[in-house]
């Protein structure tokens, strides 16, 4: 089952080349042979299905990575009467030291881009080709996607929303809110306004306890009336709280695409990631990797005062037309030096304008299945045919888009 949640993400679909002839299985096959070198050792295989299950489906982790030690799941049954103080001590020296512990880099994981890259440029060495079209990742020719994200973990928070979007309204920037759907009473009023002004609502778990991957029959229990809410929200989109996650499980959620995993974080209760800066499908959803850190990481945990590690990892994915997505807090955001943090971030955000897709993660979700599954490019509303040519200067990664 876990392989099969991964399958539509072959570096074929991933690419969508143009033109005849097109590269056969075969020679696919070869080319992501050719390329495995770039993964982490734990993620290479001989075939396919094995190496997304590995990064995607994070396999290289083993197989009681999505389970939570006894001790982290004490911890979230006292959480609820322990200091707000305590509780961010005990983050911080829980923290110390994840980032060079981490199997994987942080706060960028390059390997998996390296794979893809590298894979292309072997397809274009075995088939003789120095150049091939193929339909660009964003819809016209923007050189990456950007979206804003926020779950509204309490009361307090979902108090500060209304500002929050005033805050990105001024920018020129829409974002998606995720609202816990049975721990405070939601303010439908609000979630009203904000769809009416272009901001998107999707939910965040039911009760943010830390409980509801505590087993899968609770899971199932909760999920169901996750379905409900999401349905009265008019919501297509889900993180679950804590980013505790398990993709199997997640197949009974009513959603097209789901927020709660990540390229790289060695900060979070289940630490690891993806690898990729780019969507991905888990069987029956879409899934959008956040691939900013989260605000609270940033500001609490490792104490930064200027978004200077969000603008780096922007560079980046620039870089490789990858997705830039944060996730923040309204709840964290109250405090005024995060609140700045934030809006020295959208300013800087605001003076790159032009070189990315702004969007809702909905519009994300549906553009990437969409570019996936259309037959011809002239097909798909948008979409820009780009080339990937050989290229020895740029390194490792063997080809450059033009």
């Amino acid at each position: 089952m876990p392989a099969e949640l991964y399958r539509a993400n072959t570096p074929q679909a991933f690419w969508r080349l143009t033109g005849d002839p097109q590269p056969t299985e075969a020679e696919w096959a070869r080319s992501t042979h050719a390329a495995m070198a770039a993964l982490p050792e734990g993620a290479r295989s001989d075939d396919i299905d094995s190496i997304l299950d590995k990064t995607l489906g994070e396999g290289q982790f083993g197989p009681e990575h999505w389970n939570l030690s006894f001790a982290r799941k004490t911890y979230y049954r006292l959480k609820p009467v322990l200091p707000r103080s305590l509780t961010r001590r005990l983050r911080r020296l829980q923290s110390s030291g994840a980032a060079t512990a981490s199997p994987l880099g942080w706060p960028i994981e390059p390997r998996y881009v390296q794979f893809l890259w590298r894979v292309a440029g072997a397809v274009l060495a075995t088939t003789n080709r120095s150049a091939v079209p193929f339909i660009h990742f964003w819809p016209d020719g923007h050189r990456f996607a950007f979206v804003l994200t926020h779950d509204v973990e309490s009361d307090v928070g979902q108090k500060q929303v209304r500002r929050l979007a005033d805050l990105e309204t001024e920018y020129g920037f829409r974002s998606s809110f995720n609202f816990v759907a049975e721990r405070y009473r939601l303010d439908r009023g609000l979630i009203e306004s904000l769809q009416a002004r272009g901001f998107e609502i999707g939910v965040h778990g039911l009760k943010h306890d830390g409980m509801l991957f505590s087993s899968h029959a609770e899971f199932m229990r909760r999920a169901a009336r996750i379905n409900v809410h999401l349905k009265e929200l008019g919501a297509v989109g889900f993180r679950a709280p804590l980013t505790h996650r398990q993709p199997e499980w997640m197949q009974a959620l009513d959603i097209e695409y789901d927020l709660s995993f990540f390229d790289t974080d060695p900060y979070e209760p289940i630490p690891g990631g993806t690898m990729s800066v780019w969507p991905f499908e888990i069987g029956r959803f879409m899934e959008l990797p956040y691939t900013l850190v989260q605000d609270y990481t940033l500001t609490a945990v490792l104490r930064e005062t200027t978004p200077r590690i969000w603008l780096e990892k922007v560079d980046f994915i620039e870089r490789f037309s990858g997705l830039a997505l944060l996730n923040s807090h309204p709840d964290y955001l109250l405090e005024p030096a995060n609140w700045h943090l934030y809006e020295q971030f959208l300013q800087e955000m605001q003076r790159r304008d032009g070189s990315y897709w702004h969007a809702l993660p909905r519009e994300v979700a549906r553009w990437w299945r969409a570019r996936r599954e259309v037959a011809a490019p002239d097909l798909l509303p948008g979409a820009v045919l780009r080339t990937i040519a050989l290229d020895n200067r740029v390194g490792e990664v063997g080809i450059r888009i033009q």
